[in-house]
C-alpha cells in the first residue's frame, strides 16, 4: 500500500437528537426539517410549516419513538457509526473522524479534529454512508460538508466518494448479510427503502425529460439514472436478489418513512405489510438497504411499528434483517471503495 499517513477519513451519517427528550427531538427536528432540500418549498411556508405545524405536534410522538430505542450508552445511530470507525480504524492506516449531517459532532468539529489532532493530513476522503444519491441525505450531507470546509478554509484537501448503490463488494456485503436468514423457511423477503416525493425524483432529474415521465424510466437508460434514487434502489435490490439467487416471486421493493400528503414513492412499505398476508406471505424477512446503520427508520418503524402491522394483518412471522452496521464484509467494502482515492 502507498504511504497515506498525509490522508485521513470522514465518515458521514445522518445524525440524532442528544437525547430521546421533547427538548432535543424539537432541535432535531428543526435542523432536519428546516433542511430545503428535505422540505423544498419556500423558506418562510417551510418555516410556518416546521416550526408552527410538524415539530409541534410530531416531537413528542418522535421522541417516544427514540425512546423505544435509545441505548443506555446513548443513540443507536451514533454508537453503530462509532463502532463502524473502530473497526475500519483496525484495517486503515488513516485516521477516522465521524460526523453527521443534522445534530452532532458536526461537520465542524471533524474538521477542526484532523486540523488539530493530525496536522500532516493533506487531503481528508468524504465518504458519506448513503450509498444512492438523494436530495435528502447524500446531497445535501456532501453539500453541507463541502460549505463548512470552504468557509472554514482547512489547510487540507476534501474529496468526495460517490453514491456506490452498485459496487461488487457492498453489494456482496448487503447480500451476505442477509444469506443466513434465508437458512429458515421463508416466504418474501421485502426490500423497504426510505421514501422521498415524486418531486424530488423530478427535480434532480438531469436531463429534465426522464424521470417518471416515461415507460419503465428506471430500465430505460439516461444520464438522469446519475442522481435518480428511484432508479439505483432498484439496481441495489436487483443485484443483490441475483447475488443471493432469488426467483422474482421470492421478493419485492417498497418505501417507508412518508411524511405529509404528497405523492412518495411507491409502493409505501406500510400498506404492503398490510397486504401480504392475505396474499400468503406468512413468514417476511425485511431488509432496509438504505441505511447502513440501524437507527430509528429500521428499529422502530420497522422492526417494532411494521411487524406489529404486519402481524395484526395476519402474518405470522416478521423478522427484520440488521443493517451492515460494522459487519466485516461492509468494512472491506469501504476500505475498498477509498482505495482508488489513494494515489
Amino acid at each position: 500500500m502507498k504511504d497515506i499517513s498525509n490522508k485521513g477519513i470522514l465518515l458521514m451519517n445522518l445524525g440524532s437528537p442528544d437525547s430521546p427528550s421533547v427538548k432535543d427531538v424539537k432541535v432535531y427536528l428543526n435542523e432536519f426539517l428546516m433542511d430545503e432540500k428535505v422540505i423544498d418549498i419556500p423558506y418562510l411556508v417551510r418555516l410556518l410549516l416546521v416550526k408552527g405545524i410538524i415539530v409541534p405536534f410530531r416531537s413528542p410522538k418522535s421522541a417516544h419513538a427514540y425512546q423505544s430505542i435509545w441505548r443506555k450508552e446513548g443513540s443507536p445511530l451514533i454508537l453503530n457509526t462509532i463502532d463502524l470507525q473502530n473497526v475500519l480504524a483496525k484495517i486503515v492506516e488513516e485516521p477516522i473522524e465521524i460526523c453527521m449531517r443534522y445534530g452532532n459532532p458536526t461537520p465542524l468539529v471533524a474538521f477542526q479534529n484532523f486540523k488539530v489532532n493530525y496536522p500532516e493530513v493533506e487531503e481528508v476522503f468524504l465518504f458519506p454512508l448513503y450509498p444512492h444519491y438523494a436530495k435528502s441525505s447524500y446531497e445535501t450531507a456532501v453539500e453541507y460538508a463541502i460549505k463548512i470546509h470552504e468557509e472554514n478554509n482547512f489547510p487540507f484537501k476534501l474529496s468526495v466518494i460517490p453514491p456506490y448503490y452498485r459496487d461488487e463488494n457492498y453489494i456482496k456485503a448487503l447480500a451476505g448479510s442477509i444469506q443466513d436468514y434465508l437458512l429458515n423457511p421463508f416466504d418474501k423477503i421485502l426490500f423497504s427503502y426510505h421514501g422521498v416525493p415524486e418531486r424530488h425524483i423530478r427535480k434532480g432529474d438531469i436531463t429534465g425529460k426522464h424521470c417518471l415521465k416515461c415507460y419503465n424510466c428506471c430500465e430505460v437508460n439516461s444520464a438522469a439514472h446519475t442522481q435518480c434514487y428511484r432508479h439505483q434502489t432498484f439496481v441495489t435490490t436487483n443485484l443483490v436478489a441475483k447475488q443471493l439467487g432469488l426467483r422474482q416471486n421470492q421478493f419485492e421493493q417498497t418505501f417507508q418513512s412518508r411524511l405529509g400528503q404528497d405523492k412518495w414513492l411507491r409502493p409505501y412499505t406500510a400498506n404492503r405489510l398490510k397486504e401480504l398476508p392475505s396474499e400468503g406471505v406468512k413468514n417476511l424477512l425485511v431488509a432496509c438497504p438504505a441505511f447502513v446503520s440501524d437507527c430509528l427508520e429500521t428499529l422502530e418503524e420497522i422492526a417494532e411499528e411494521g411487524k406489529e402491522i404486519f402481524l395484526k394483518a395476519g402474518g405470522e412471522n416478521f423478522t427484520m434483517i440488521p443493517c451492515l452496521n460494522s459487519n466485516d464484509a461492509w468494512v472491506q467494502a469501504i476500505d475498498q471503495l477509498i482505495q482508488p482515492y489513494r494515489v
